[in-house]
């Protein structure tokens, strides 16, 4: 296994869980009654997602290609359940999450990452027939958009638009023509465009990114109150434990806007940490697609790092306000049980990819990227 790789994700699951605690011992206290709420439930989605990050590490990559199409199918049929009654459940007027026993699930997260295998196979079985646009083109498109309505309605417009910006960049990674791309990207904007300006609180959102001071006490609370945290933290921060914003002033101070905590107790020196940490861990997934043995495993990991890269922009662009608000989480930092354990898992994919990638090298020349369909190991040399 790649050891950077390895070290940046169990550092950044770390941080993560110690800064969920620090974050969100207020709240736990005032609506659980109970302090270590949070914690342990970070605590114990992060134990079962490294438990699935060293299955995953261990697992040959190429057996995802065979599950991509149930997977996609599970999380289509998940994402359609959080509308039955009885099965969903509401947190802040979304249904984005189910309900099972005492467990809930964000099929969404499942989602990202079985979009991501599901294209990785798509585009090795179409490779060199992409320009064909209704056998080549239109079927990935189709289901991207199947997942954006699915998701919206919960309503969840951040990651619909993710699902998006993921589907464009591996479909031009596997050589679609600019032609269709272009294309599909005009006629994307004004729906886009129409969708987020219906609702009021998008509007909101935007006219708080525009201008927050305009109204800091309404539209442009939670991005101002972000400001002062990082304000408040300058360089050295005010020391873990210490800060005041997570005492009810910044909502969704344990989830969303976590990095602001992290920018208020532990400083520039802590947000830089973390910057640092996300920055290897990307270019070393990067590095894996240039290790994979496959045209599969080169679009699997160049998806996954993808996937990664753009929610952690666009967590960070929002708390620091380049971006306008909206509910996105900060890889492996944030609490969410799903979200960690997902991205721990196709982390261990990655990882699979890169060692892959070195066994192949040492033991077997002929078995360097060619066609996309090297066929599974045998017994002995997985």
């Amino acid at each position: 296994m790649d050891p950077i790789l390895l070290f940046c994700t169990l550092g950044l699951t770390g941080i993560g869980i110690v800064m969920v605690y620090s974050a969100s011992f207020p709240i736990g206290t005032e609506r659980m009654g109970d302090p270590f709420h949070f914690l342990k439930k970070q605590a114990m989605a992060g134990a079962l997602g490294i438990g699935l990050l060293l299955l995953a590490a261990r697992m040959n990559y190429r057996y995802w290609q065979a599950l991509a199409i149930p997977l996609l199918l599970g999380s289509i049929v998940c994402l359609g359940l959080v509308f039955v009654p009885g099965l969903r459940q509401q947190i802040g007027g979304a249904f984005r999450w189910l309900k099972i026993g005492p467990f809930s699930f964000q099929p969404a997260e499942l989602a990202k990452l079985a979009l991501v295998i599901y294209l990785a196979r798509w585009l090795t079985r179409k490779e060199g027939r992409m320009e064909n646009f209704t056998s080549g083109f239109l079927p990935p498109v189709i289901v991207a958009g199947i997942l954006f309505s699915l998701v919206f309605k919960q309503p969840d417009f951040g990651t619909g638009v993710l699902f998006g910006a993921v589907v464009f960049l591996l479909l031009f990674a596997g050589g679609t023509p600019i032609r269709y791309l272009a294309g599909a990207f005009l006629a994307a904007v004004p729906v886009l465009a129409y969708l987020a300006f219906r609702a009021d609180y998008r509007i909101d959102r935007l006219t708080a990114f525009w201008d927050p001071w305009k109204d800091p006490g309404g539209t442009g609370y939670q991005i101002t109150q972000s400001f002062l945290a990082f304000g408040a933290g300058n360089i050295f921060g005010v020391g873990l434990g210490e800060g005041k914003q997570k005492l009810f002033y910044l909502p969704e101070i344990h989830t969303d806007f976590i990095l602001s905590v992290i920018g208020e107790e532990l400083g520039l020196i802590g947000v830089t940490l973390i910057i640092v940490l996300f920055l290897v861990l990307i270019i070393r997934g990067f590095q894996s697609c240039l290790r994979a043995t496959d045209l599969f495993g080169t679009y699997l990991a160049l998806g996954i790092t993808t996937l990664i890269s753009i929610q952690t922009l666009l967590n960070m662009g929002v708390v620091m306000g380049l971006l306008p608000t909206k509910g996105s989480t900060l890889p492996f930092i944030s609490y969410g049980g799903t979200s960690l354990m997902i991205n721990l898992m196709a982390v261990g994919i990655l990882l699979n990819v890169h060692s892959q990638g070195g066994i192949a090298k040492n033991e077997d020349p002929d078995r360097r990227r060619g066609n996309g369909r090297t066929p599974l190991p045998g017994p002995g040399r997985g």
